[in-house]
């Protein structure tokens, strides 16, 4: 008997000599060789075809690109300078030196004065969204093959591939800084779970992405910090609050997230206020505040941290969220521990406060220096950040608005008002031909140009 490594080189014919014996000597050693390399060569097609790489074609862009100066005075007029197709931005997105604007597949950096292309990045897939966070151009594709249980109502697909571009040059990911200290570059890349027709909400330092079952926070590299409601492949189903509720209205504000949930065995809706990053992993949230607020129909319009309701002192703030509600239509205050702490009787058009929530889960909001500035659906109501309450009305808006030159614009059926952000007094008001469209306006500034997302339209004005 033999054991392993028993084996008499011996027995059998005798090798033949190995300097005589070249590598592909024999018809079959060729004939097999050639086999194998067919079936690599097939296989690395495959993977190829298949792959990333193949989906993406990305021209980038390597001239000047200066940031646009800003106007000395605030011009008399303004006409269209220029125009692009961009439904994935649901409103303007002006980073750095370049207006982005998305169609398709297609996320295309501008010159902000002439339009002019100067970068783009494809991709084989629908874009879901693309915003600016981190002083970057982010971009959301959609993708329909997944791995999620049948019952999940992403099935489907979802906003899952997630792309951070320099709006300077166009490249994929954050360019390094001679002060970086990272040991490896940032791809700019991820995968995400987000849902179809989600909204990235940027808080400054979190990105969010809305959604009627599951939100989800990143970090700058993407990293994911934080998941909150129906956690696809959930392990552990302890470490969520509430995994069957549905989620309305979500607002974001300095590390924080608010959103409206609507759960089957409560009797009205709920307002809960987590962090954007938790201690005990990107499973587990870390829940500020959560209490049933009394009523349905129930929108969240917006997080503050400069609420000074029930500060001890001048420099005491708190963090407080503000939240329509219909039937009679006002705005009700609640402060960080979730308890009401203020009430605004509104008067509202019929039409301000559908049973539907509005697209993307957020209200349509602008936040500058000491107000946020809200569109009702009718009407654009300025709201202090010291305390939430009303401080002046635009009627007839179609849009919340921007800041431009010192000035708050803010668009109506027939053009913009222009106020003072301060007092809301009117300064004047520029002819804006739309139309005759009220369809939401939202908008931007950079340099000397204002920016109007009107619809699936980007018109840039000057």
């Amino acid at each position: 008997m033999r054991g392993y490594g028993d084996e008499d080189v011996l027995d059998g014919p005798e090798p033949e000599s190995a300097g005589e014996r070249t590598r592909f000597r024999r018809r079959r050693d060729v004939a097999t060789a050639a086999v194998i390399a067919a079936v690599a060569v097939a296989a690395g097609l495959l993977v190829w075809q298949s792959s990333d790489v193949r989906a993406t074609t990305s021209t980038t862009y390597s001239g000047p690109a200066p940031s646009p100066a800003l106007p000395t005075t605030f011009p008399p007029s303004l006409g269209e300078s220029w125009r692009a197709n961009s439904p994935a931005t649901p409103e303007p997105v002006t980073v750095g030196p370049a207006v982005v604007t998305g169609d398709g597949g297609d996320v295309v950096g501008r010159d902000p004065i002439t339009g002019e292309e100067r970068w783009r990045y494809s991709r084989d897939l629908p874009l879901c969204t693309v915003t600016s966070a981190w002083s970057l151009s982010i971009a959301v594709y959609e993708k329909k093959s997944d791995l999620l249980p049948a019952g999940d109502p992403r099935r489907a697909g979802g906003c899952s591939e997630v792309t951070a571009l320099d709006p300077a040059t166009g490249q994929r990911g954050k360019p390094a800084q001679p002060d970086d200290q990272r040991t490896r570059p940032d791809l700019g890349q991820r995968n995400s779970d987000a849902e179809l027709g989600t909204r990235l909400l940027f808080d400054g330092n979190y990105v969010t992405t809305t959604g009627s079952r599951l939100l989800t926070t990143w970090r700058s590299d993407l990293v994911q910090t934080m998941e909150y409601g129906r956690v696809p492949a959930l392990q552990n189903p302890d470490k969520q609050p509430r995994t069957d509720c549905e989620y309305g209205t979500v607002a974001v504000d300095e590390g924080r997230v608010g959103v409206i949930e609507r759960c089957p065995d409560e009797q009205a809706d709920r307002l809960t206020v987590y962090r954007a990053t938790g201690n005990d992993g990107s499973d587990k949230p870390e829940e500020v505040s959560s209490k049933i607020i009394g009523t349905h129909g129930s929108r969240l319009i917006a997080l503050s941290d400069e609420c000074k309701i029930g500060a001890e002192d001048e420099n005491s703030t708190q963090q407080c969220s503000v939240v329509v509600v219909p039937n009679p239509a006002r705005l009700l205050v609640f402060d960080e521990e979730g308890e009401q702490v203020g009430e605004h009787p509104l008067s509202l058009s019929p039409g301000d406060l559908p049973d539907e929530d509005p697209p993307g889960h957020a209200v349509a909001t602008y936040e500058a220096p000491g107000a946020i500035y809200w569109f009702t659906g009718s009407r654009t109501i300025a709201l202090s950040k010291a305390d939430l309450r009303p401080l002046w009305t635009v009627e007839n808006a179609v849009g919340p608005g921007t800041l431009f030159a010192n000035r708050m614009l803010v668009p109506v059926v027939d053009g913009i008002v222009v106020l003072n952000p301060v007092d809301g007094e009117v300064r004047g008001r520029i002819p804006v031909d739309r139309g005759g469209s009220r369809e939401l306006v939202t908008m931007s500034a950079t340099g000397p140009m204002v920016l109007e997302q009107r619809g699936d339209v980007l018109v840039a004005l000057r």
